[in-house]
């Protein structure tokens, strides 16, 4: 155990050992006091006796968070009086990481809040950096997306992906499977769309040699594949109705029958489902059942589209470029990463990834600049961002609407709410109070 050399408890400091994650003691003005050996091996050595404070060295500030444009565990940890946790990206010897970051609050023999502790866990589903195997980002929106994402790989909970065409549906069904308890089972991905009700069932369930013109032998279905692991429906919203309702009683009991069998068969798997369209529209024109909109959609996750995390553009065209051509080295200079910053991407990144393949053909070296990025820019058209400026509300009333949609979606449950959203339920009894005393 690392500790400072002053009056501080010592026998609390030692504490910090017990934790198997990498743990610091802080003090209420934010001083590290103290570190334990995890934290040591992840994060490196802290000279605590020259008064390092938790801005500084995990992201390098010199002002606390809250005042650099971030969210402030210690800060939340002090207004509430309970644990608080946040998503944060954090300096380390490996550069940029994400980390999961919970702040456990200790008070004095007075009652007051008298040291913190922080414990540290690494995120290892997405990268803040370079990666051609992970979902890539530092945005907020991106941030959002991971920890909901690391909230709920470790349960078996049903989740349903929803988001544009390209926003990494499946890149994000891999992490959640990465991340939980099923990762050493498969992960089988059905690909719904375009297919009839008959091929779909023989595709999930099987068949039996005779089932129908061309099953000359016995073939397993996917499901089987899946057993122990993660089923990924992708585009659900295709499924065809006269499907839907095996599909459900499938959810529902845990059981099926191969086509042409009658033998009754279990299934062991967690679901995860995907789609870029919006399923409580095709609920209301009858195209999707309404029961199985509910047995799907138990934690509903968004991706943000490409449009949203306009910061991230850089380190996933980077990204891009190391998977296309790893031996390369394509470098985009700092005038083609503001160009394609400032595009609209439909197809967001499969179109990125598109126009970045187009520019390996066109470039004659291995440095992409503008000249060749406006050759390969067929459809994107830039962001307006003066015209987009009147169209967008404001962050407090981005949040009102937020928890209004989310409180409608949980039935009024407010401890569902608040493990959705991310934060203590204290937190959002004092949002919705606030909002409540605007209305007024």
């Amino acid at each position: 155990m690392q500790l400072i050399a002053s009056d501080t408890d010592q026998g609390l400091a030692r504490m910090l050992d017990g934790y198997s994650d990498p743990a610091i003691l802080v003090s209420a003005n934010y001083e590290i006091l103290a570190t334990n050996e995890r934290y040591r091996e992840t994060f490196g050595e802290i000279e605590v006796d020259r008064g390092a404070h938790c801005y500084e060295v995990s992201h390098g500030y010199r002002v606390p968070c809250d005042q650099a444009g971030e969210s402030c565990p210690l800060l939340a940890c002090k207004s509430s009086g309970a644990k608080e946790r946040v998503l944060h990206i954090h300096s380390t010897p490996r550069g940029k990481e994400h980390v999961d970051v919970e702040m456990l609050p200790i008070r004095g023999d007075d009652g007051e809040l008298k040291y913190f502790v922080e414990i540290l866990k690494p995120v290892s589903i997405a990268s803040a950096e370079f990666s051609t195997q992970q979902m890539v980002g530092r945005s907020p929106a991106f941030n959002h997306l991971v920890d909901m994402i690391n909230l709920v790989a470790s349960r078996d909970t049903s989740v349903l992906l929803m988001g544009e065409s390209g926003t990494g549906k499946e890149l994000a069904a891999k992490a959640i499977h990465q991340a939980s308890p099923r990762h050493k089972h498969l992960m089988v991905t059905v690909e719904c769309a375009g297919l009839t009700e008959t091929l779909f069932e023989s595709e999930l369930f099987g068949h039996v040699k005779g089932a129908f013109t061309g099953a000359v032998s016995n073939k397993p279905g996917l499901l089987e594949n899946a057993e122990g692991g993660i089923l990924f429906l992708d585009e659900i919203g295709d499924v065809p109705l006269g499907m839907q309702v095996k599909l459900l009683r499938l959810i529902e009991t845990g059981s099926y029958r191969a086509v042409g069998s009658t033998q009754l068969k279990r299934a062991q798997f967690r679901l995860i489902c995907a789609t870029h369209k919006n399923l409580k529209e095709q609920v209301a024109c009858g195209a999707f059942r309404e029961d199985l909109y509910y047995r799907i959609n138990a934690f509903p996750i968004v991706l943000p589209p490409l449009r949203e995390r306009c910061e991230d553009v850089g380190i996933i065209a980077k990204s891009i470029l190391g998977k296309l051509s790893p031996d390369e080295n394509y470098r985009l200079t700092d005038s083609g990463i503001k160009l394609l910053s400032g595009c609209h991407f439909a197809g967001n990144v499969r179109e990125l990834r598109n126009v970045l393949e187009r520019a390996t053909i066109f470039a004659h070296s291995n440095i992409i600049d503008v000249n060749i990025l406006a050759r390969c820019l067929l459809d994107a058209a830039p962001l307006q961002a003066v015209d987009q400026a009147g169209q967008w509300p404001d962050l407090k009333t981005q949040q009102a609407r937020y928890l209004n949609d989310l409180l409608e979606h949980c039935q009024g449950d407010k401890s569902l709410v608040a493990k959705i959203a991310g934060i203590s339920l204290r937190s959002l009894y004092r949002k919705l109070g606030l909002l409540e005393k605007e209305r007024r």
